[in-house]
């Protein structure tokens, strides 16, 4: 046997997709039943379900999808369960959508539930759309004239215009004679252009006029605030104690700002949504924003990308990540975490059991780190969708681990592992994760990755026979011309599957890597080294 054969067949046991164990049954239940509680686009247009209907309806649905997906399996010629997962997932998702639909049923005595009149009655004031403008006072009185007639509006947006001080002015009487009424308020970017001084006195109108409202939604994105434009907002900030979302996203926010937040908001118990994208909080801010996250039991949706947070702050925030236990959503990308910051994320990943996106792209992780967090993710995150973990200078020596991760994932919908150092050895590993199963596969990105002809091969016959398959990334590689060739004749009947490869060099060389060359041989006897290659996957 070969020397790569030997590395991975110790990895070699066939992967078993169907049936389902009991604890993955129950965790789609309890998916559908937080689904079918959230508010959503659905919930207002036809009313939220309570808990007691949702886990109803969601025992329903899991029987008959489970059903349906075992009389499929029953008739499967290979026996791999592979189209009865995918059976189940979209008769799971149809009829929760069925169900969304639907709404709240009419009780015996003839009343809806009670969420259903709120949803009905909910009303957005807009003014967002058309060009970026200033907006003054005599405009203001024009486009918001309807406020003050009697009406019943919970959200508000300004996004998009930018308030003078006079326009401001105008604002403030309508705001106060509205505010009890209000859910969900949007100033984002709504003082652009505007001289500091303005904007910070345009700020505190609109705080002091909003003070006391009930809010469970708040952004105030895209105003370059810093620490002056958090403080603006003090009257506002410290009155709400029941917010659920909150976006901060590019607005200058410093270590002092972010300390800011974290001192005026005086409760964030409730609060499932937070992100800081775009900002320059760096580690000292990171710390603020630790404390804030730590105060956030109920937090599903969290992103600090973009953010300039180093080891230290990736440390501390992980650390106050494990807090989080139904988090679904983690963006941290594009900071400066580094394999301390990644391990310690590894540790706190484990509480996710409901994570269905987590983008870990530009953190320095490297392989100790990427092994660390695939590893950890293979254990947990049942029902992961997203896996991004692009920029991380990941090599073919951390493929095996992150392949055994994708095996175990079999919702996943989007995999990129762009801008990495996996070559041909760690692209067929990959494919080889990606061959059984994962029905409901739509994007592969493994673009810039010194990939030649044999990975891109392996790679496009992965992926080309996944029923709802839409995009393979791979440009930016060094794919011979015949490589070329091969692949688009692989995506011959599908070529809109096959991403542009204009950034493709065939005449590519890698320096560090003596043995690795155009030689077609050399390509082909790699791929047959390799091609039995089989990734268990752990009970």
């Amino acid at each position: 046997m070969d020397s790569a054969a030997q590395t991975f067949q110790h990895r070699a046991l066939p992967i078993k997709l169907w049936p389902p164990s009991q604890s993955t049954r129950l965790m789609l239940v309890d998916r559908m039943v937080k689904n079918l509680t959230t508010p959503s686009i659905f919930s207002r247009k036809y009313g939220l379900l309570s808990k007691e209907e949702a886990e109803e309806d969601a025992k329903h649905i899991e029987d008959i999808a489970f059903a349906a997906a075992s009389q499929h399996f029953e008739k499967e010629s290979d026996g791999d369960g592979s189209s009865a997962v995918q059976i189940y997932a979209k008769e799971s998702s149809k009829l929760m959508l069925e169900v969304l639909k639907r709404g709240p049923r009419i009780k015996e005595d003839g009343d809806v539930i009670s969420e259903k009149t709120t949803a009905a009655n909910e009303t957005i004031f807009d003014i967002s759309g058309g060009r970026r403008a200033f907006i003054e006072a005599e405009e203001a009185e024009e486009l918001l004239k309807s406020l003050r007639k009697p009406n019943s509006y919970t959200k508000i947006c300004f996004s998009n215009r930018s308030f003078g001080l006079d326009a401001a002015r105008v604002v403030e009487p309508i705001l106060l004679s509205i505010r009890d009424q209000l859910t969900e308020v949007d100033l984002s970017d709504f003082i652009a252009g505007r001289p500091e001084d303005e904007a910070l006195k345009v700020m505190n109108i609109f705080s002091s006029a909003l003070e006391g409202c009930v809010l469970r939604y708040l952004d105030l994105s895209n105003n370059a605030m810093g620490e002056k434009g958090v403080r603006a907002f003090t009257s506002l900030l410290r009155s709400q104690k029941n917010l659920e979302e909150l976006y901060l996203m590019n607005d200058g926010i410093s270590e002092e700002a972010a300390r800011a937040v974290c001192e005026l908001i005086p409760s964030t118990e409730m609060l499932v949504v937070l992100q800081f994208h775009n900002n320059m909080t760096g580690d000292e801010g990171a710390l603020a924003i630790s404390e804030i996250v730590k105060h956030s039991p109920a937090l599903e949706d969290f992103r600090c990308s973009s953010t300039r947070i180093g080891s230290e702050g990736g440390v501390t925030l992980a650390e106050a990540l494990g807090t989080c236990s139904h988090l679904r959503k983690l963006d941290l990308r594009d900071n400066m975490f580094g394999v301390e910051a990644g391990v310690a994320l590894s540790k706190a990943i484990s509480a996710f059991s409901d994570l269905t996106e987590i983008y870990l792209s530009y953190l320095n992780l490297e392989d100790e780190g990427a092994e660390a967090l695939a590893n950890s993710l293979k254990d947990s995150a049942p029902s992961l969708q997203v896996l991004e973990m692009a920029g991380n200078d990941i090599t073919a020596k951390a493929a095996a681990t992150l392949a055994a991760c994708i095996a175990a994932k079999q919702f996943l919908t989007k995999l990129s592992l762009a801008e990495n150092e996996m070559k041909d050895e760690g692209a067929i590993v990959i494919s080889k994760a990606l061959e059984v199963g994962h029905g409901q596969l739509t994007e592969v990105d493994l673009s810039t990755n010194s990939i030649r002809r044999a990975g891109a091969r392996v790679l496009a016959q992965a992926v080309v026979h996944k029923p709802g398959f839409k995009l393979l990334n791979i440009d930016a590689n060094f794919i011979s011309d015949v490589g070329i060739d091969e692949v688009k004749d692989i995506f011959k009947n599908s070529p809109d599957m096959l991403g542009p490869l204009d950034e493709n060099d065939p005449e590519g060389e890698d320096l560090d890597d003596e043995a690795e060359d155009d030689n077609t041989d050399n390509e082909n006897e790699l791929e047959s080294r390799l091609k039995n290659l089989e990734i268990k996957q752990e009970d």
